[in-house]
């Protein structure tokens, strides 16, 4: 049996912050991560220098294809005065920022820096849906580009074969995205902080004001039954299943767990942290396309850093850049057994209040997905709930001690999964 891995030397986050997530088309990357970078400093407790900060890891996916600028890592240092200290940027398309994250753990825990700036950026409102989309798909596998995949079809084909094997219908998907929807509202850095009852409200206004004949729907399912208020984009994914484009940064200062109270009475541990690969849709070691090896790969590393097991995490924000995603993330990373997790959410329980709370900020298809930004942005999230600072969306377990963050790269080809403790 392999030895079990641990980190060498303990490592703490001490400040956290992000901007708001949506669509900015007058500001840009550096405006964006500077909001997010004072944010992240005003957040350290007893204060912070940013001057102390030894280097930077900056994730970010394509800029590079979205704006037509590349090297990100000094013009951000630039942007915040870092130069002439170090600065990396790290890239696994939407999972960029946890390993910019992973990769400041790493410095820290050899012993090499002392305190780092890790986070994210993307700038995708420049673009129009159709470029977005081709933006995106770069991070897709050949094989399937040729087979003529976008993301939206990926996840539609995984959700038909996750259907056809256990059961599970679009009506069941609607209980995700009204839950997302319902958390978003709580969460003042969303992209969209509405419930679907809200838009409901907001096309109901719309048609009377216009003189147009008015919509009625009895309930929230209705609605998304309604093809033209929720029309198909990749069956069985539609409109609503889908995360949106999304401008955005986050970030956050890590440093050696022996000098963290320096800072903060109330550090956060980094206990466990993984990172898997996979193939794809046509990996040859992946035969069951409602399962991603990359996850379980990931999940099963960090637990074992930890001495955790799934029913040890009180709750996950993980990449549900579709519904069907978060279906397959939470059996992925053991929460509930393949095949459970939809019944389990048709049951309320990955609600704010249920036992397993799921995407507590709204999750990508709400919060928002700046895909460089998500990784470090979901942890961002673990943060405020596991310190208290969550607000109205604050999980009600007054023993909240332990949070987690998934993030996924790709078709699954690049998967972290990260574990945080409050002691």
């Amino acid at each position: 049996m392999k030895e079990k891995r641990k980190i060498g030397r303990g490592v703490c986050v001490i400040g956290a912050g992000m901007s708001k997530f949506g669509m900015f088309p007058d500001k840009d990357s550096k405006e964006l991560f500077v909001e997010s970078f004072k944010e992240t400093v005003e957040s350290v407790d007893k204060g912070f220098d940013p001057n102390d900060i030894d280097a930077l890891y900056l994730g970010n996916f394509s800029n590079d294809y979205f704006v037509h600028q590349g090297h990100w890592a000094p013009i951000i240092a630039d942007a915040i005065g870092h130069t002439p200290k170090p600065a990396t940027r790290t890239e696994c398309a939407c999972a960029a920022s946890a390993l910019a994250f992973k990769e400041g753990v790493f410095a820290i825990a050899s012993g090499f820096y002392d305190i780092v700036l890790v986070g994210g950026v993307e700038e995708m409102s420049k673009c129009n849906t159709a470029e977005v989309t081709e933006g995106l798909a770069m991070a897709a596998f050949p094989s399937e580009l040729v087979a003529g995949f976008t993301f939206p079809g990926i996840f539609g084909a995984i959700g038909s074969a996750y259907f056809a094997k256990y059961g599970c219908t679009k009506e069941d998907l609607f209980n995700i995205t009204i839950k997302s929807h319902n958390n978003a509202k709580l969460n003042p850095k969303a992209q969209l902080p509405f419930t679907i009852r809200d838009m409901m409200n907001q096309k109901i206004a719309k048609a009377k004001k216009k003189g147009r004949t008015v919509p009625f729907w009895n309930d929230e399912k209705e609605f998304l039954r309604d093809p033209k208020a929720n029309p198909v984009v990749a069956y069985p994914m539609s409109l609503y299943d889908c995360c949106p484009i999304s401008d955005g940064a986050s970030s956050m200062i890590l440093c050696s767990e022996e000098i963290a109270r320096r800072f903060t009475d109330n550090p956060l541990y980094v206990i466990g942290i993984g990172q898997g690969s996979g193939g794809g849709l046509q990996s040859p070691t992946n035969d069951n396309i409602t399962s991603l090896e990359a996850t379980r790969f990931a999940a099963a590393e960090a637990y074992s850093m930890a001495g955790l097991s799934p029913k040890d995490i009180q709750f996950s924000e993980v990449h549900d850049c579709f519904s069907m995603a978060e279906v397959i993330d939470i059996e992925d990373l053991g929460f509930f057994k393949h095949g459970e997790a939809y019944k389990a959410i048709n049951e309320g329980q990955t609600k704010l209040d249920g036992s397993m709370p799921i995407n507590t900020s709204g999750g990508l298809k709400c919060k928002g997905h700046p895909v460089g930004a998500t990784g470090t942005g979901q942890l961002h999230e673990v943060w405020e709930q596991l310190r208290g600072e969550a607000g109205e969306r604050q999980i009600p377990n007054k023993d909240l001690k332990i949070g987690a963050a998934h993030n996924l790269g790709g078709t699954g080809g690049t998967c972290t999964f990260t574990i945080l403790e409050r002691r």
